[in-house]
């Protein structure tokens, strides 16, 4: 299988394999700390190997990194020992990325319907990726959450953004009839 290595933190959230990406201090294994803590999985922290299995990416941790997680101020812990053997699992497919950026002020960031969704490739497949904006005061874990339970609808033909869309289009209709 071809394999590559890639930088982030791979968690499993609601059973699906999240890579956490973005420049050095955005704070990658902190949200993956409190991903953890809120009964989340950890498959990898800093160093993910990926291998392609037919079109798939599946992530898992170096030998050296497995079971581990590395936060500044703190050093390295041992979540299978903090969090239980429940905390962690030998590999995941990769999903979806996000990737944390420092927020820009002035940058037009995502806001609601018409989905503009990125990709990511890696070993030839293309992952989907949500970019969000790191600022003081936002909740990270619980965006990442609220995107895969929103990654989980749009699976099944659910799509709040594509109804919202509709409704505006169905409310400019009704206005131009009447007018």
């Amino acid at each position: 299988a071809e394999t590559d290595t890639l930088h982030g933190v791979l968690i499993s959230v609601f059973g699906k394999g999240v890579l956490i990406t973005g420049d050095s201090g955005m704070g990658k294994s902190e949200v993956g700390l409190e991903l953890i803590r809120k009964g989340h999985v950890l498959i990898s922290d800093d160093r993910v190997d990926v291998k392609r299995v037919h079109n798939d990416i599946i992530g898992f941790a170096p030998h050296l990194l497995k079971g581990l997680l590395e936060l500044r101020g703190i050093g390295i812990i041992d979540v299978m020992r903090m969090f239980g053997a429940s905390s962690m699992l030998d590999e995941a497919r990769i999903d979806f990325v996000v990737y944390l950026e420092k927020w820009q002020d002035g940058k037009a960031y995502k806001r609601v319907g018409m989905d503009e969704t990125s990709f990511m490739n890696v070993l030839d497949i293309e992952i989907p990726q949500l970019v969000f904006p790191v600022k003081e005061g936002r909740n990270l874990a619980v965006l990442i959450e609220a995107a895969v339970t929103d990654f989980n609808l749009k699976e099944r033909g659910i799509d709040a953004g594509a109804e919202f869309d509709e409704r505006v289009y169905n409310y400019i209709l009704a206005q131009t009839k009447e007018s």
